[in-house]
């Protein structure tokens, strides 16, 4: 009788082709449907021009900070967000790494909803199918949205491309970080960024364009003394940069032993700023142009952001422009890629972390958990109740479980693990770019304490007053549902057994000038196999 064993340590992990593909794949994560249709408007609603300060601010103080512990972490204990975790903090931690997970679960099945609704637009905008009624259109003929929560009606016009895009993506996927998902943000960013520039230039020499940036632009320096204003600079600048659910933390873990994380961390972080205002700039000088049309104000115009501004707003305005056609064609082809780049790195954190935990390749990890995925996303959203469960759940995924993350990650790792300054050596030991007290101070202290007040104030506010003035039965259930979802699965992951010994493992050693707090796990002994070689593309799991 042959005894088998279990292997102590899983195999090597896949790598990026060198800092570009990194800095590529990190980009194509954080710029994503947000800073299109969510910055321009949260902008002006809150000060105009002046919302920049609080913008920058928030960006130096907790935007950047945190991006950087998810680097570190990830870099340094070479795993998934529950894998890393768990070496650093214990079963505390990789439990904080499975809630993660579980938010890209819930993000991943509505998210791919909004990546249909926009390539279905796309091939809209060629004939401007929409006709003179935009938002009716959105509403009736092509969602066929339904006054009932829940329906079994499924809409073809939506679930046709809904599979569709579930389909590239599982393909991208399948292929590995390197053959997939570093190949397709190569293509994907350059064209994203080109046609967004080509739609810019146009936006800027439609009559009333300046209006329309006098409008965002003009600073309303008064609202600096709101509160309100400062936590949407801190939310915006958070939910922006993928951080805090795994994304970096997955990301990072594929980059080589000796790499410099701190520039291409800035590199990545001024980028998406620099996006996003590009966004801003686009966005308003079209408003200005419809405002125009209509011989009303600026601030007349309603549908300013999010679903109403994407699918509303823009095809309104694509009727009444010449050449609408190719703007809107522009415009659709920008979401779509900007959503897809962003979907393959909710999906990775999701692989990542059942690869590590179960030893699952990763061709049957993205067609056996990525195929569930995808029937349960057309089965809530390819119906005609899927706006109203996409709203909901996108609300409670954001604004609670991705805030309650980031609270209790900062103070997991660094007020009960105290492991601040290991990671910060590790980062510096590393990069070009030093990080030390200033750092240590916002990432645990001025951090947690900012989203903190964010999460209670956003607790406050959904106890108080039904969201979007929906059933407060329907956001029971799939509001605080999914959150409490998130949780017992997080507990389940965490309680079930590991294919690999996930303890069995030596941090990578600091290098000269480090610092570090903890003690090494102990390495494995003399007889174990030794380490697998760097991961090929052929091999990757």
């Amino acid at each position: 009788m042959t005894q088998t064993t279990t292997p102590t340590s899983a195999p090597a992990r896949a790598e990026w082709t060198g800092q570009f593909g990194f800095i590529i794949s990190a980009i194509g994560s954080a710029v994503g449907l947000g800073n299109i249709w969510r910055f321009p408007g949260v902008a002006y609603e809150n000060g105009g021009g002046a919302f920049l300060i609080p913008y920058i601010v928030a960006l130096l103080t907790a935007g950047i900070p945190i991006l950087f512990l998810d680097y570190a972490i990830g870099h340094r204990f070479r795993g998934s967000a529950p894998l890393a975790l768990r070496r650093l903090a214990g079963k505390l931690g990789e439990g904080i790494g499975w809630f993660q997970v579980m938010i890209c679960v819930f993000i991943a099945i509505y998210y791919t909803a909004v990546l249909a609704w926009a390539s279905s637009y796309f091939v809209f905008s060629f004939d401007l199918k929409w006709g003179e009624d935009a938002a009716q259109y959105f509403t009736g003929e092509y969602l066929q949205l339904a006054d009932a929560p829940f329906t079994l009606d499924f809409v073809p016009a939506v679930l046709v491309p809904l599979i569709l895009m579930w389909i590239v993506a599982l393909v991208v996927l399948g292929a590995g970080v390197v053959k997939g998902v570093q190949r397709l943000n190569m293509i994907a960013i350059p064209l994203l960024v080109a046609g967004f520039l080509v739609l810019v230039v146009r936006a800027l020499f439609l009559p009333g364009a300046a209006d329309g940036l006098n409008a965002l632009f003009t600073p309303d320096f008064a609202a600096l003394a709101d509160p309100s204003v400062w936590v949407a600079a801190y939310s915006q600048i958070f939910f922006s940069l993928s951080v805090a659910f795994g994304i970096m933390m997955t990301y990072s873990s594929y980059r080589r032993r000796r790499s410099n994380m701190t520039a291409p961390g800035l590199v990545v972080a001024f980028g998406n700023s620099s996006f996003e205002i590009l966004a801003g700039v686009g966005v308003f000088a079209t408003l200005g142009f419809f405002a125009h049309q209509q011989g009303v104000a600026v601030a007349d115009l309603e549908g300013l952001k999010g679903v109403g501004l994407a699918f509303m707003t823009f095809p309104a305005i694509a009727t009444q422009m010449p050449g609408g056609e190719i703007f809107g064609a522009l415009f659709f082809g920008a979401l779509t890629l900007a959503g897809l780049t962003s979907m393959i790195s909710i999906m990775e954190v999701i692989l990542a972390g059942v690869m590590d935990k179960f030893g699952l390749t990763r061709k049957r990890a993205v067609y056996g958990i990525g195929g569930v995925l995808a029937v349960i996303s057309v089965v809530l959203f390819g119906t005609s109740s899927g706006l109203t469960a996409l709203d909901t759940i996108d609300n409670w995924a954001n604004n609670i479980g991705i805030v309650a993350s980031a609270v209790v990650m900062t103070i997991t790792v660094l007020w009960i693990r105290r492991a601040g300054r290991e990671l910060s050596g590790h980062l510096s030991v590393l990069s070009t770019f030093k990080v030390g007290r200033v750092w240590l101070f916002c990432v645990s202290v001025l951090g947690p304490v900012v989203l903190g007040y964010m999460l209670i104030v956003t607790v406050i506010d959904l106890v108080r007053e039904p969201f979007s003035g929906y059933d407060g039965g329907y956001l029971l259930i799939v509001g605080w549902g999914s959150i409490a979802l998130m949780i017992i699965g997080s507990v389940v992951l965490t309680l079930s057994p590991w294919r690999y010994n996930p303890d069995r493992f030596t941090p990578w050693p600091a290098l000269p000038g480090a610092k570090t707090t903890r003690d090494p796990v102990p390495a494995p002994p003399s007889h174990a196999a030794p380490p697998a070689a760097p991961e090929s593309e052929e091999t990757a799991r």
